[in-house]
């Protein structure tokens, strides 16, 4: 019996799935701001939109780098597996990285709802 189209199936799913949860949380993240919230929420939902962003670019970088041979089970497990890697490595990225873009972020967000 062959599962590869299961397979396929799950990996699809489990991944639509779990970007549009990452979106979600992000969204969520940004509507929960308003003229009553501290600093640290309003740099937390910064941060959260920030390594959604930077996880969408390094994903499609992933995608071009990525031949068209590479479609079998095994590859479509690794996929998932580096997307979680993925994702570890955006929040890494901001953390380390982009102090100045969160801080510029900051000062807008601050200066369009308000309370700057």
């Amino acid at each position: 019996m062959d599962i590869s189209g299961i397979t396929s199936a799950y990996y699809n799913t489990a991944k639509t799935e779990s970007s549009s949860a990452a979106a979600g949380s992000v969204q969520n993240s940004l509507s929960g701001i308003s003229k009553d919230s501290s600093d640290e929420e309003l740099l937390g939902a910064i941060k959260d939109f920030e390594s959604y962003f930077v996880e969408q670019m390094l994903k499609e970088i992933k995608k071009s780098l990525k031949s068209e041979e590479e479609d079998s089970v095994a590859s479509q497990y690794t996929d998932m597996y580096m997307d979680t890697v993925i994702e570890q490595v955006a929040d890494e990225l901001v953390d380390d990285v982009g102090e100045s873009l969160t801080q510029q972020l900051f000062e807008q967000m601050k200066r369009n709802i308000g309370t700057a």
